[in-house]
This record gives structure tokens, sequence and C-alpha cells, in this order.
């Protein structure tokens, strides 16, 4: 057994028509049994499906689930009511397929990003494992402080059930801490998953939202906290009272200088009124959430929400999924300028090809990623960001053999309008690259990060021989003008993860990573499959930045071990590099002074051992952060 990290939303799902219309209200709470659940297990006679009554609620019709909407909702639930009437496959513990090996291999050492972080602390063993599906955000007052949430099916079983975790840094995201009460459990009690973390910077209150059980059965909820690394300081609100939530997303406006500083926003899909796309606020640091607003009556998934940080004008990224499976996706973007009072389609792009390679096994709606089995559900989702007037939008799409490329597109009229897609991976291989994140920082810099499988030729579901991605990235210093070259972000290529959880969906690695940014650091979390629980690889969530800290001048040093046989090289970078001397410190003391261009390399030979690495300014004095490395 070994120890193991974190990360992702909706872990269950179904199969049929986005055009079928839900019972009413009434009729849904009375079918669900709403609030008669019990910790005992529900097992079907018929399959012998045994689950918590939290997931598959006591006298639960199975006749219902089409007439319900259950097969196109993303999270746990549905996805338990799938698999205990028979329609969908729950995870199961993978063969083992051998001897263990160090994990995943570092083919490449990317310097975009500093050093992984597990957001995992302790062991896991057993089949509750699965951690996936994130949301990361900071402190704009201490960019040290960082909460990721995620789901978590640890608590699955608990009661009350529990499948909502996060984990706290206080140094920047070198170390987390996995928020764990006594009783083993998260803070996060009788929720059910489907991240968000907010920020709430006038009163320097943390926010996470979940749907939420306590909040009419299948609501959206949550708890708030002045003291997050505390698991015992979070208590709970209601956002919405509601018994078919799905897929919240959230955005606090955080800039003093915005006509609605301090207002947060939290937008979602309400399968009791059709799959509507819905939003609320509170001004009133979460104590009242009010001023819903019907955004689309129709079902458009609700992909993200967002905020332009210098205007507070806030944006939601939508997509038309065609009926799912491999038709067609369309993405849509709507926008408010009077703090939610109001909101406008602002734009309706054109259709775009699916990405995956098949139709998922244990719910026809879905497609996904990987086939022979069919693994990771994914729809071409990704996120929104906007600063100055400037949206910036990521998605992902097929292109003939290649079953999945990352695409960005850009607006300079507020969501109008959208530049022609551009390819953000350029690798000349037809291996996939899916699930994207964008985030924007208020010094004008960009970073887009996706899942990349080109630096493999196979990928087989839990076998941890098998390198098949890690995240990769690219970076725009001008608001999204122009764009660096793509880079390996991630430490090591992951292993696919697989998925033994009984009470989750087979298919399921997590449906979104949301980024942030701050002050240039750029906060980002994903599902990785380099921890081995099991004989297996499993999912897990891991963090980490680019940009952000220094020391004078707020320079930031990145360092990255690459070794060939036995030689070893460390590849120093470090931002801002304005020409000029700059020294390189090893240990305390300079082993050398090169030009102030932004790279250096210092090779070690046969050396190892653990080294600290720092640079300074021959001319200012300024220096960066020290850094730590490792090298075996």
């Amino acid at each position: 057994m070994k120890r193991k990290p974190v990360s992702q939303s909706a872990f269950f799902y179904v199969k049929a028509s986005i055009g079928l219309v839900l019972l009413l209200v009434g009729i849904s709470l009375a079918v669900m049994g709403i609030g008669q659940f019990s910790a005992e297990a529900k097992t079907n006679p018929i399959n012998g499906k045994s689950f918590p009554n939290a997931l598959v609620p006591a006298m639960f019709d199975c006749a219902q689930l089409h007439s319900l909407n259950v097969h196109i909702q993303e999270n746990f639930r549905a996805g338990a009511m799938m698999i205990y009437c028979g329609e969908s496959q729950g995870g199961s513990l993978n063969p083992d397929s051998g001897e263990s090996m160090s994990l995943a291999q570092e083919i490449l050492a990317p310097l975009l990003g500093g050093t992984d972080a597990d957001l995992i602390t302790g062991a896991d063993s057993g089949t509750h494992i699965i951690q996936s599906e994130t949301y990361a955000s900071a402190n704009p007052d201490n960019p040290n402080e960082i909460v990721v949430a995620y789901n978590d099916s640890r608590g699955v079983a608990s009661s009350p059930i529990n499948i909502s975790s996060a984990s706290v840094s206080t140094d920047g995201g070198a170390t987390f801490t996995r928020l764990t009460r006594s009783n083993g459990q998260s803070p996060f009690g009788n929720t059910l998953g489907d991240p968000v973390v907010l920020y709430n910077r006038p009163t320097g209150t943390w926010f996470t939202i979940w749907l939420d059980l306590g909040c009419g059965g299948q609501g959206l909820g949550g708890y708030k906290s002045t003291n997050p690394s505390d698991p015992d300081s979070w208590t709970h609100f209601c956002v919405h009272t509601g018994s078919s939530d799905d897929r919240e997303s959230g955005w606090a406006d955080n800039n003093p200088s915005s006509p609605f500083y301090g207002k947060m926003y939290i937008s979602w899909n309400d399968f009791t009124a059709g799959g509507s796309l819905k939003v609320r606020s509170s001004t009133d640091n979460g104590a009242t959430w009010g001023n819903e607003k019907v955004l689309n009556a129709a079902f458009i998934r609700d992909v993200q929400i967002t905020g332009d940080l210098s205007t507070g004008d806030v944006y939601v990224a939508g997509m038309d999924e065609g009926g799912g499976g491999s038709a067609n996706r369309t993405n849509k973007m709507f926008r408010s300028t009077d703090g939610g009072a109001t909101f406008t389609q602002t734009y309706s792009g054109p259709s775009f090809a699916a990405p995956g390679s098949t139709v998922c096994a244990s719910n026809s709606y879905f497609y996904c990623m990987f086939s022979g089995p069919s693994f990771w559900r994914h729809m071409g989702w990704g996120q929104p960001a906007a600063l100055n007037n400037v949206v910036h939008y990521v998605y992902d799409s097929k292109n003939g053999s290649d079953t999945g490329n990352v695409f960005y597109i850009r607006s300079t009229d507020k969501g109008q309008t959208f530049s022609a897609p551009l390819q953000l991976n350029t690798d000349a291989t037809t291996r996939p690259q899916w699930q994207p994140n964008i985030s924007v920082s208020d010094d004008n810099t960009l970073v887009a990060t996706w899942y990349d499988a080109r630096e493999s030729s196979n990928c087989v579901k839990g076998d941890e021989n098998t390198p098949c991605y890690r995240m990769w990235a690219r970076k725009s210093t001008d608001n999204g003008a122009t764009w660096a070259s793509d880079e390996a972000f991630s430490d090591v290529v992951s292993p696919l993860p697989g998925q033994s959880d009984s009470s989750i969906v087979t298919e399921y690695a997590g449906d979104y990573d949301y980024s942030s940014a701050i002050s240039g650091q750029h906060n980002k979390a994903w599902t990785d499959g380099r921890v081995v629980v099991n004989s297996a690889s499993q999912q897990d969530a891991f963090f980490d930045k680019e940009g952000g800290g220094g020391g004078g001048n707020n320079i930031v040093l990145q360092a990255r071990v690459k070794t060939h046989d036995t030689n070893h090289n460390v590849e120093l970078k470090w931002a801002p590099a304005d020409g000029g001397a700059i020294t390189v410190m090893r240990n305390g003391s300079s082993i050398g002074i090169t030009s102030d261009d932004g790279s250096a390399k210092d090779k070690l030979g046969s050396q190892t051992g653990t080294f600290t690495y720092q640079v300074c300014e021959t001319d200012s004095g300024d220096c960066s952060n020290e850094i730590e490395v490792q090298v075996q």
C-alpha cells in the first residue's frame, strides 16, 4: 500500500435523449424519497447492487430514470442510480498487472510549473479510494494559502454520506493537508461532490459548494470557514433548495475597484426544470443567495462561470451537446454587465466534432476518450476566463483520426464574437489531448493546461506499468494575443488510472478541472494515476502552479532534474529576466555568473543528494525564492 493524493466532479450517469421533460418537482420529491435516508445499504433484488440510501433513495422507481433525466446528469448520485437500476456498470478492481514499478516515467523534464504536490495525505486502501475532479483557488491577500476541492469516494459508505473533500496549503502549494475530522471524513458531511471553492475577500471567508442533501435532497449548499486549515471550523449553508441540481460552478468578485466587489455567483443545471441553466448570487457573504436568473430554459450544459477581473462582468460558458454520444457540440456564452441582474446570450459558436473514441458502455449519452474498455467520459468541456473586456475559452474537439485536440478562442468585444480556434497542442501525433482549463491573472498572463498522451503509444486502464499522459501547458503574457510554445507541465508521465469503486460508474475519471490565478500565480490541479493502490494505478489529485511567489523584485525560480543514465543536470528557469548578469547559487554558495536571460543549467554529473538553488541579480542584489531538488 502506498501513500496516495487527490481531485474531480460527478462520479455517476445514464442514457437517453435530452428532449425528455422532467416530472413536476412534487412528483420528483415523492419518487426520490428526499429526506428519507438511513445509514443502511439499499440492495436491488434484481441485480444485487447495493448502495447507501443517500445515493439511491428509498422506494426509488427505476422506471423513472429517463423521465427524470437522470441519464444526462453528471453527479455521483445519478450514476449510482444508473448502476442500481442495471443501466450502468460500477467500477471494479483491476487485475494485478505484475510487480509495481516506480510509477510513471519522467520522459521529459518540464520547465513550466514547479514540483507537483500530492493533495492526499495519509494512506488509502480498499475500494473507496477515488479522488478526482478539482477546483483550485488561492487567497488574493495571501497567495500562499491555497484550497483545492475535489470529489472523494472515501465517505461513500459513511453516515451521513460524504463524497466531498478538500486539501489546504499554507506554503504556496509546496505541501497540502487533506482536511479530515476525527471521524476520518472531511468536514463536508451530507454532500455529494461536484466541487466549487470561492474566497470572499471583504470578509476573509472561504466557501466550498457541493451537491447537498441538506438543501432539498439534491440542492446546492456547502460549508464556509475563516480558518480553512481547521477541519472543525467549517459551518453549513444552502445556496439553492432543489431535488435534482447538477454541475454547479462559481466565481467571486474580489476586485476592490469593481462595482460588485464581494459578490459571489453560482451557476448550475436544474433538472427539476428541464435541465435549465441558472445563476444565483450573494451580496452578504453567503448568508442569503437569491436573484435567481434563468439563462436558458432548455437544457444547455453549465460548463463553467467566471468573471472579468477588471470590470466585474460575469460570463457563463455553456454547451449544446447535440443529444449526446458522438453528435457535434456547440459552444455558448452568456454575459451579465450589471452584477447578475440580467444575462444575455452573446455567442453561439459553430458546431464542432465531439472529442473521444467511443460511446461510453455504461451510458450511451456520454462519450469516452478511451476504448477497450471505454473510459474517461468527456464531452469537450473547458473553462472560460476574462480580463479587461477580453474573454478567453478553451475546449477540445476530435479531428479525423486524432481523438482530441485542445483549442483556444478569444473575444475582444466582451464575448460577442470570437477568433478562429487556435490549436494549443502542437504535437505531430494523433494521440489525444483533452479536458482543458485556463486561468488569467491581473498581470495579463494566461496559462492553459490539459491532459496529453503525446508521450505514449498506448494507455491501459489501471496498469501502473504503462505510462499514458501528463499535463501539458501553454502560456501567454499579453492577455492571449500571442502564445509561447506548449510545454510539459506535470513532472511525470502518469499511467491511466483505474476506477475501483463499485458505487461510481466505471468510466468516471473526473469531468472538469477549474483553475484560477492571482498576482501571476496560476493554480492548477488534476487527476493523476501515478500512485499505486491495491497493485493498480488509481485516481488521485495533484497540484502545481506556474509563477507567483519569489524574493526581491518578485524573481520566481523553478528547477527540474533531468537524468540520462547516471548523468544529472538541474535546469533552472526564472522570471522576470531583464538582461544584465545573474549569480546562480547552490547550497548557499555561488557556482557562477551568467546572463540574466531566464535560464541556466547546473551539470552535476554523478552527484546525488539534496540541493538548494537561488539566483540573484548582480546589479540590484535582488534574489529569487530558494528551491530544493532531490537528485537520486
